[in-house]
């Protein structure tokens, strides 16, 4: 184990966004389907414009070709929605995430303003958007809680149309969890298409599959190409690249609870653990621990997590929990976990994270699930400008601007000479007509 003191600390926690890295296995792949070295780019391009062109006859060759099922129906049918069943506890535990999640998103303000006084009326009004795509990845495992914790916010800011796309499985069901959650949630537009088509037809519409004003989600390297490539024809709430949780401990944190902590996030693909703590004994401690609990994972996440803790695990030793957290504030991670002595003392002191967890109590893998605030954070150190996924991302906010006469005589010279000085005469004509 290598422990990080000091400037070269700082030299490792300091980062600029990168592209997410393309695995040998996955360019091998992109050559043999189709028949040509491709970077993920290039393929991403042709699956756009592909779409764009051919719309649902596009999709439905990608899903075969891509996913090994070719949909007759892209949309799920009603009967297919309603039919969906999942064990009780399962069940159960959908709407406690779905009642948990809203009740959090409830209490933002969600609503505008306008301000009249002697210059007249300065506000915004709030308005929600008119569409909404959910992408919701499917691949190994299905993220019932990504639907939860994009769709919830949506709801609450209002949006009146709300489309959730997923990958297939080979005999071209959608996972049954995924469909009771979606019913759960009042949404009747599913369908079952995933990856950069997915993104294409939300971006351009298909017969099936109307354009949207944004699209949510997170996914793939190809996903997330194609949201990139799409920006500007529709509105994207981030670009999400492989997860990260970074733990402030000190020598009361319980070793046992740390090493989960970063388990919990090192069994994602990609995934980059960080422990920064004052105590070099509990260091020490902590890794006994990640071996234990590694070697207690069932595979294949045993392996996956072995690969995050034994390439990208980072720790560090600091002097004080103020410098730990000036630390943290360096790496702006998604998830920010504060395992101390006095956790909620040091709250006052973080200034970019994602997410802060704190205390034992706080998991942050709890967070993910059914705490309330939506898991889809900025990750990559883009928690430095950006922000979880909240009700403001599916609401237009317009400005307002009434002035009386009053006003327009006592600023209107200024914007006249503003106007001027940035060579636009037009502009200080349009104000001067009406001081004269």
């Amino acid at each position: 184990m290598q422990v990080l003191q000091g400037p070269e600390a700082r030299s490792a926690l300091t980062r600029t966004f990168n592209e997410i890295p393309v695995p040998d296995a996955v360019l091998a792949r992109i050559e043999a389907t189709f028949g040509e070295p491709l970077s993920p780019a290039q393929v991403v391009e042709r699956i756009l414009s592909d779409v764009r062109a051919r719309g649902d006859d596009a999709l439905r060759d990608w899903t075969e070709r891509l996913d090994g099922h070719r949909p007759g129906e892209l949309r799920v049918p009603e009967a297919e929605l309603a039919a969906a069943q999942v064990a009780p506890d399962l069940h159960e535990a959908i709407l406690t995430a779905i009642r948990r999640v809203r009740a959090f998103y409830e209490q933002q303000p969600a609503h505008g303003f306008l301000n009249h006084g002697p210059d007249g009326a300065l506000g915004q009004l709030v308005r929600p958007l008119s569409r909404v795509g959910v992408y919701v990845p499917g691949g190994l495992a299905p993220l019932i809680s990504t639907l939860i914790h994009t769709a919830v916010p949506a709801q609450v800011a209002g949006v009146p149309d709300i489309v959730v796309t997923t990958p297939p499985a080979r005999d071209g069901s959608v996972h049954p969890a995924i469909l009771v959650a979606a019913r759960e949630l009042g949404l009747e537009q599913v369908f079952r298409v995933g990856g950069a088509q997915a993104i294409a037809a939300l971006a351009y519409g298909t017969a099936s599959i109307g354009a949207v004003d944004k699209v949510a989600g997170p996914g793939n390297l190809f996903v997330v190409i194609a949201k990139r490539m799409v920006y500007g024809q529709t509105g994207i709430e981030s670009l999400p690249g492989p997860t990260e949780t970074l733990v402030v401990a000190d020598d009361s944190a319980d070793p046992r609870f740390v090493a989960a902590d970063l388990l919990a996030q090192a069994e994602h693909n990609g995934a980059e653990p960080v422990l920064v703590s004052t105590s070099r004994e509990l260091l020490i401690r902590v890794q006994a621990e990640l071996n234990g609990q590694l070697e207690a994972l069932p595979e294949p996440n045993r392996g996956w997590a072995r690969d995050s803790v034994q390439a990208r695990m980072k720790v560090i030793l600091a002097g004080t929990l103020e410098e730990a957290v000036e630390l943290a504030n360096l790496y702006a991670p998604e998830h920010l976990c504060l395992l101390t002595r006095d956790p909620w003392s040091l709250l006052g002191l973080v200034q970019r994270a994602g997410g802060v967890f704190v205390g034992e109590a706080s998991m942050e893998a709890l967070g993910d699930y059914v705490a309330g605030p939506s898991h889809v954070m900025p990750t990559g150190g883009t928690a430095r400008f950006m922000s979880p996924v909240n009700v403001r991302d599916f609401q237009n906010i317009i400005s307002v601007v009434g002035l009386n006469e009053g006003a327009l005589r006592r600023i209107g010279p200024a914007g006249a000479t503003l106007a001027r000085a940035e060579g636009l005469e037009a502009h200080a004509r349009a104000i001067e007509s009406r001081l004269s």
